[in-house]
């Protein structure tokens, strides 16, 4: 299976590798100091493009990278989410960045759980990381509806060295037992 031809459907969203229509969301979501304040921050439209650009790199070098998430019911762009290890990362993650106006939805355990069994469903990974702001006490309390624990701090590698995170975590195994 090609990796353009992923979609992964939920009750409410569709999950599907990044296409060009899907930039003027990226880059709104970037443009918008609160939600893009643990992702990287605020962001001009070039800046973004490249980080668009890289995530569909990703998909193309690595087979994966985060989903494009979008709503079902509008057809709208509302975020990304999904797999996402590149090089020195700490480890396989499965992260998350909707925007402002599709908080508070749910969308983010729905579309986290999909992505999670994508990860070691799909792709057979053994352990799934999230790095996570610790003031970002949103994703810290996603995490834990997930089944993910704290496993303490952690480092990014260049240029995010002086980004502080902390490390949550879960296997495979721990995965299946949640239910």
């Amino acid at each position: 299976m090609s990796w353009q031809t992923i979609r992964i459907e939920t009750e409410r969203l569709l999950l599907r590798p990044p296409q060009a229509e899907d930039f003027d969301g990226w880059a709104a979501n970037l443009a918008d100091a609160e939600s893009a304040r643990f992702i990287g921050g605020l962001q001009p439209r070039a800046v973004a493009w490249r980080g668009f650009l890289t995530m569909v790199g990703a998909w193309a070098i690595q087979g994966f990278g985060m989903f494009s998430v979008i709503e079902k019911s509008t057809g709208r762009w509302i975020g990304r989410m999904g797999p996402w290890f590149p090089e020195g990362w700490p480890g396989r993650e499965v992260g998350w960045g909707l925007a402002r106006h599709a908080w508070g939805n749910g969308y983010a355990l729905e579309g986290a759980t999909a992505c999670m069994d994508f990860a070691f469903d799909q792709l057979g990974w053994n352990e799934v990381i999230h790095s996570i702001d610790p003031a970002n006490e949103s994703s810290k309390a996603l995490a834990a509806k997930l089944g993910s624990a704290l496993r303490g701090p952690g480092r990014l590698p260049e240029p995010f060295e002086h980004v502080a995170i902390e490390i949550w975590a879960q296997t495979r195994e721990q995965w299946r037992q949640r239910a």
